[in-house]
Parts: C-alpha cells; structure tokens; sequence
C-alpha cells in the first residue's frame, strides 16, 4: 500500500516538474527561436555573477518580478472570481497530462508500474473534457475585471476555443476508430504494430488528415499567434488586461503550459507515443527485447536500454512539436477574427466530417 502510494506520489511530481520546466524552458526559447529567424541577438542581458547561460537567467528575472510586483484588482471588479480566474486556466492543463502514458512499463521490486498517472478506458474523453473546462478561465477573467474590453477579449477567447475544440474532437475520431479504443495508453501500443511488415502504424500514417486537423486546431486553442486574437495588443484588447503580478503570470505561463500538453497529447496519438521504429521489448517478440528489422536483421538489446530508448524517443518526439509550433508562431501573421472562424466552421469542420465518413468507409471494407 505505501508503495503504491509513492509511486503515484513520484508520478504527479514527474508530471507536475516536467511540465513546469517545459513552460519556463519554452519562454526563453520563444524568445532566441524568433531572434534567429529575424537575425537578432535575443535575450542575452541578465545575468547571475555575470552568468548569464545564453539569456536562459532573462527567463528567471521575469518569473521573480512578476512574483514581486502588485496584484491589482480593478475597483469595480468581482475580486473572488478575479482571483479564481488564472486557477481555472491552469488546472485543466495538468488534468489533462493525467491520463498521458509518458513512457513504457517498467518492473521495479517484482511490480510493474506504468509511467501514466491514471488509467482510463475513456481517456480521449477525459481529455476533451478538462479541455473545455479552460474556457472558463479566459471567459471569467474578462467577466470578473468589469472592463468592456476586457469582456470583449473574454468572448472572443470562448468563442475561438469552444470553435476550434470540436474540430480537437472530431478529428480524434478519426484514430480513435483505426486503434478502437479510447484509452491513451492502448493506443501507444497499437501503434507498435506494422503496417504491411514495414511501415509503423503511427497515427500520422493512417490518419493523416486527422493530424493537418488536429494541430492548428491545437495552436487555436491555446490562443497563440497567428490565432491569439482573444488577448490582440494592438487593439487594447485581451481577457487579461485588468490582470497584473504572478496572477497575470499564470495566464502566461498557463498558456506555455498548454502548448506542452498539447505537444504530449499529439506524439500519444499521432507518432507513436513513447514507441520507436522496430523496437520491442522481451513481452512483444518471442521474449527477446531489441530491434527486429524488416528484413530480418536482429540487434539485441537489455530491456533498461529499451526502457531508455523509449524514453528519449517520447522525449525527442516532444521536442520536435514544440519547435515546429514555435517555428509556425513566428512565421505567419494573426488572422482576422472573421478568418479565424471561418476556417473553423466552413473549412475545417466538412474536412473533418468527411475524414469520419471516409474512415468508417474504409474499415468497414477491411473488415468484410
């Protein structure tokens, strides 16, 4: 019994670091990302002792003025729903990660443990679910600041995300139909199956349409450029604008938090979660874990090499969406409000519809 609860006490604290460290690491990256596409320095002038780890100390200067500057509350706002705003845009985003298996099983002490907080036979579900908790937060928070641009900025947000959450989910059905199953941690393991022998049956193979949906929907609900039109600077406009000190910080951070998640959530079902190319552990090929290659060469590995491997390609795998998302906020322009919904609605959604039909179509052919 105690050691059950350690282990669950050890994954949340995993979880809950790894989370937070990607978020403040991703703060400092946007930054020297968007400098080098624009041929600039980036932040560089901060520093500890004249340590300044190539601007990564800029990041931590922000976290501390934002720890220490005042928290002002409009004189006509709503202070308790002022408050519990910033909490609600922040919670689903760590909800969400509950049900994300962030690597393999592993045997410690005789007990199998696997690397997933909570085990769900609908965890698809649970996910949209907490997703659309977030809505709340933002919409809150320009009701509760009492401030007509504010409010402004809080519709727009609720209407962007409630928009661009139906399209998250309808093009999860999609993969949720190939691998059927709504289990995030059975459908990792489906994808360590082969198509025809050769090919890894990777969500972004047999559900490629599904992923063009699923990823700038993604960045739409997150709210970053090109789709940040619920906070708008240049037009005085945002959820968050009567909001000031680590209150505002959790809106930030709450959004890098998200990008994360987001991130975990498209390398669990689109590239194989923590699974890599011919790798198998001693359970799924004739007791004998390492590379088994298509044809027919053997190499053989310890299952912690596995266990190592299969953590760094989750790892990796991460790392490579969050670049490329970066990579897309710098490179396109914000949309007009109008083309943002457009997209959404008369774009995106008969696109989605039609991937459903066609997918039934074809499994229905396969399993005659």
């Amino acid at each position: 019994m105690w050691f059950d609860a350690i282990v669950v006490v050890a994954k949340i604290a995993v979880v809950f670091i790894g989370i937070l460290t990607g978020a403040f690491v991703l703060t400092w990256v946007e930054r020297k990302q968007s400098a080098i596409m624009a041929d600039r320095i980036g932040a560089n002038r901060c520093g500890i002792l004249g340590i300044r780890l190539w601007g990564l100390i800029n990041s931590l200067a922000d976290a501390m003025k934002m720890i220490f500057k005042e928290d002002w509350l409009p004189p006509k706002g709503m202070r308790f729903l002022h408050a519990v705003a910033p909490v609600f845009a922040m919670f689903p985003v760590f909800m969400t990660f509950a049900v994300l298996p962030f690597g393999p099983p592993i045997e410690i002490a005789g007990r199998t443990i696997k690397l997933q907080i909570l085990e769900l036979d609908i965890g698809m579900l649970y996910i949209l679910a907490f997703g659309g908790i977030a809505v709340y937060g933002v919409m809150l928070a320009g009701w509760a600041s009492n401030n007509k641009y504010s409010l402004l900025g809080g519709m727009r947000a609720s209407a962007q995300m409630i928009s661009y959450e139906i399209i998250i989910g309808l093009s999860l059905i999609g993969p949720i139909m190939v691998y059927g199953t709504l289990d995030p941690g059975q459908m990792v393991m489906a994808q360590n199956h082969l198509l025809w022998g050769w090919l890894p049956k990777w969500g972004v193979i047999v559900q490629p349409f599904a992923f063009l949906l699923f990823l700038p929907a993604t960045m739409a609900e997150t709210k970053r450029a090109p789709f940040d039109l619920p906070e708008g600077e240049s037009e005085i406009i945002g959820y968050h604008t009567e909001y000031s000190g680590m209150r505002w910080g959790m809106f930030f951070l709450g959004e890098f938090c998200e990008i994360v998640v987001l991130a975990a959530v498209l390398v669990v079902v689109f590239f194989g979660g923590y699974q890599f190319p011919y790798l198998f552990d001693g359970k799924e090929i004739l007791g004998q874990p390492g590379f088994h290659f298509p044809w027919g060469a053997y190499v053989p590995l310890g299952e912690w090499w596995v266990f190592g491997i299969r953590i760094l390609s989750f790892s990796f795998k991460m790392l490579v969406i969050l670049w490329l998302q970066m990579q897309i906020r710098w490179t396109f322009p914000r949309f007009r409000y109008d083309q943002l919904m457009r997209v959404s609605w008369r774009e995106m959604m008969p696109i989605a519809l039609a991937n459903i039909a066609v997918t039934g179509v074809i499994i229905m052919l396969l399993n005659r």
